[in-house]
């Protein structure tokens, strides 16, 4: 429990970090207030929030749901479809900071800022959101190993690994959708004005391929991060695996 405790508070001090080089920025070199990446660390660290809460919610829910008899196992499997669901809408959001590397922030022309702080305060930010990604899908991960799968097997079932692996391939989509289209999460709630977004981007010309190489160079950089840091969680938080 310590090294999780030691991992979450390591991930918040990155996201105060993010913030505060963003903030310093403006104070120091007495440019602009860049707003939106203070808010795209806000919507960044919501995954982990959601995971956490929903790991509180289940500690709750699981003592009450002892006295419940046949009832329990499906009202546990709706509470948990329903927390997933809602950590997976928002762990784009993470993965999304990956497209703050270009820079997209300096002004045309001359500019106070020098490149190198604008560089070392773009990778802070870029890493605060690998960081709230692997650390909230870890947290889900493990959650459904140690409520519906063997913990005690031998190796990280392989069916979590195909959950990681799925969640990572749509944060990438996600990803995709928010930079180009400019979906952001909560516009689920109108489906049909994203069907038709949707649908008038992928009629143009490249653009279905331009997706699919998007998706598959971000999933495969954030996998290629995620598997071995989990795998060496995973030998602390289950010492049989």
């Amino acid at each position: 429990m310590s090294s999780v405790i030691i991992a979450v508070v390591c991930v918040v001090l990155l996201n105060i970090n993010a913030a505060t080089l963003i903030v310093l920025r403006s104070r120091v070199y007495g440019v602009g207030l860049y707003r939106p990446m203070l808010l795209n660390v806000v919507l960044s660290f919501i995954p982990v929030l959601i995971a956490i809460v929903g790991v509180a919610g289940l500690m709750l829910l699981v003592p009450v749901l002892a006295s419940a008899g046949s009832t329990a196992p499906v009202v546990l499997w709706i509470y948990v479809v329903f927390a997933t669901l809602a950590w997976l809408l928002f762990f784009p959001n993470s993965v999304y900071l990956i497209t703050e590397l270009n820079l997209s922030h300096r002004e045309d022309g001359e500019t106070p800022v020098p490149l190198w702080y604008d560089i070392v305060q773009t990778l802070t930010l870029t890493v605060s959101g690998i960081a709230n990604a692997v650390l909230s899908l870890a947290i889900v991960q493990t959650v459904l190993i140690v409520v519906f799968i063997d913990p005690t097997r031998p190796v990280v079932p392989a069916s979590s690994w195909a959950f990681a692996v799925g969640a990572i391939v749509l944060g990438a989509v996600g990803v995709y959708l928010g930079r180009y289209l400019r979906v952001n999460s909560w516009d689920v709630r109108h489906p049909i004005g994203l069907l038709r977004k949707l649908g008038a981007h992928f009629r143009a010309r490249g653009k279905a391929l331009e997706a699919f190489a998007f998706v598959v160079t971000h999933a495969l950089l954030i996998a290629l991060i995620y598997v071995p840091v989990y795998a060496l969680a995973a030998a602390v938080l289950f010492p049989a695996a």
